[in-house]
């Protein structure tokens, strides 16, 4: 399985992340599921309502605009993302605890303000399983679950 992820896009998440750092950066992922892949149309970033820095929690009012707009599209919602400051592209126990819908896509960028690493995972059977990112028109890094800074 593999997320198609455009550069633009990818450019996107990096840039709230950084701009976020220290707080985590939320959003939604639109696209489609296409046999053994899904492909990234557009992020709906979100108000994250956390109290803890360390935390994010979509504001609902956003979930549901973002819901509404990839329907009208004829699009789905095929994951979110957040960020890990000063963490790790991996998924956090918090991430574990929140995850809930099968099939959905969890982006992490891991940034420290200045570097951004993304991952991305699927959560099924009741655990998070790496996701190949492939990147359309940029060259940029991705992690997996053995590079732990």
């Amino acid at each position: 399985m593999k997320l198609v992820l455009p550069a633009t896009l990818q450019e996107q998440i990096t840039r709230e992340a950084k701009a976020a750092y220290p707080l985590e950066c939320c959003g939604l992922i639109e696209g489609a599921e296409e046999a053994d892949s899904f492909c990234a149309t557009l992020l709906h970033p979100a108000r994250n309502l956390a109290a803890a820095v360390d935390r994010f929690e979509l504001d609902p009012a956003d979930h549901i605009a973002a819901l509404k707009a990839a329907r009208g599209r004829g699009h789905a919602l095929i994951g979110c993302y957040h960020s890990h400051p000063d963490g790790h592209a991996a998924p956090s126990q918090a991430d574990q605890r929140g995850a809930a819908q099968a099939n959905f896509l969890w982006l992490i960028a891991a940034t420290d303000g200045v570097q951004c690493r993304l991952a991305t995972f699927s959560y099924r059977g009741g655990r998070f399983e790496e996701v190949e990112l492939s990147a359309v028109g940029a060259d940029w890094v991705t992690s997996s679950l053995n590079e732990r800074n």
